[in-house]
């Protein structure tokens, strides 16, 4: 065999790390037959059969043993060549490929990438939004260098990362002027009743704020939920209702959204994490960001 496919061999050991075809295809977004194929084109390829199986379970042959100890140790050095020339003057713009779910504050993503742009060397941000299992999906494949979260990885999450605390704060809640007015003299007993603006209810901040209305029997009139978070604010501004933002970012969203604070809390907590595939961050950029985060932003 003259060459190897590379991809093959991510596939390859994604099933020998899994032991079950199955898992292995929801953990690459692939269907099983897919990777089925690729795993028997490489071992054509290689001449070798790199699995017995024994019911559902998919064991290596001593061949597969072999197979999977240099494709730890390929994609290993991989790795390593990316964050050897990440680091290494190129003249060219020194790329951070960051993940953002998309209910994150777009003010907070914004806040915490800005300090990548202070670097001495060009910085080129490329960032993407997804679901948080997609996002997670594409860092375990390295097509991202970090992803920004409200919440730890799940333990159920099939996705060797490190969560990295950046920082926490409490909450404030915002409205327009005239509406704020009307509900700050008897916070937070005057929210019962008042028109709101939540996030969805798959949102960190969306179950911290049901559970802290519902212990202060506080029963707001919710006129919508939003998975855009820019969007919920841009209701706000309209004044269709009073809605729910991290502390940290309490006076840009006031001069952004000409909004006004009605109250805050420290009873519900917002935490923050840069999640990496690797234990210590490297990345030039990320380590400004996380830097700036824990020093600064949420100092």
């Amino acid at each position: 065999m003259e060459t190897i496919n590379y991809h093959h061999l991510r596939l390859f050991q994604a099933v020998a790390r899994e032991g079950n075809l199955t898992h292995a295809s929801e953990r690459l977004y692939l269907t099983p037959q897919t990777v089925s194929t690729q795993v028997r084109d490489l071992e054509a390829a290689i001449g070798e059969q790199l699995f017995r199986r024994s019911g559902r379970r998919l064991f290596l042959t001593s061949a597969g043993e072999v197979a999977l100890r240099y494709a730890d140790e390929i994609f290993a050095l991989g790795q390593e060549l990316l964050e050897t020339l990440r680091g290494q003057p190129t003249g060219r713009p020194l790329r951070v490929l960051v993940g953002a779910p998309e209910a994150l504050p777009k003010i907070i993503v914004h806040r915490l990438i800005e300090p990548a742009l202070d670097l001495e060397e060009p910085v080129q941000i490329v960032c993407r939004e997804r679901s948080p299992t997609e996002l997670l999906a594409e860092l375990a494949l390295h097509r991202l260098d970090v992803v920004f979260s409200d919440s730890p990885i799940p333990s159920t999450a099939k996705v060797r990362a490190y969560n990295h605390l950046l920082g926490s704060c409490g909450v404030s809640f915002m409205a327009h002027p005239r509406l704020a007015k009307r509900l700050r003299g008897d916070f937070p007993s005057s929210l019962d009743g008042a028109p709101v603006l939540l996030p969805s209810e798959d949102a960190v901040l969306r179950r911290d704020l049901d559970r802290w209305f519902e212990a202060r029997s506080i029963r707001p009139a919710m006129v919508g939920e939003f998975e855009d978070s820019a969007l919920l604010k841009s209701f706000g501004q309209a004044g269709e209702g009073f809605f729910a933002v991290p502390t940290v970012v309490e006076d840009e969203v006031a001069r952004q959204y000409e909004v006004r604070s009605i109250g805050r809390t420290e009873e519900i907590t917002e935490s923050y994490y840069a999640i990496s595939v690797e234990r210590r961050v490297r990345h030039p950029a990320v380590v400004a960001i996380c830097k700036a985060a824990r020093t600064k932003l949420f100092s």
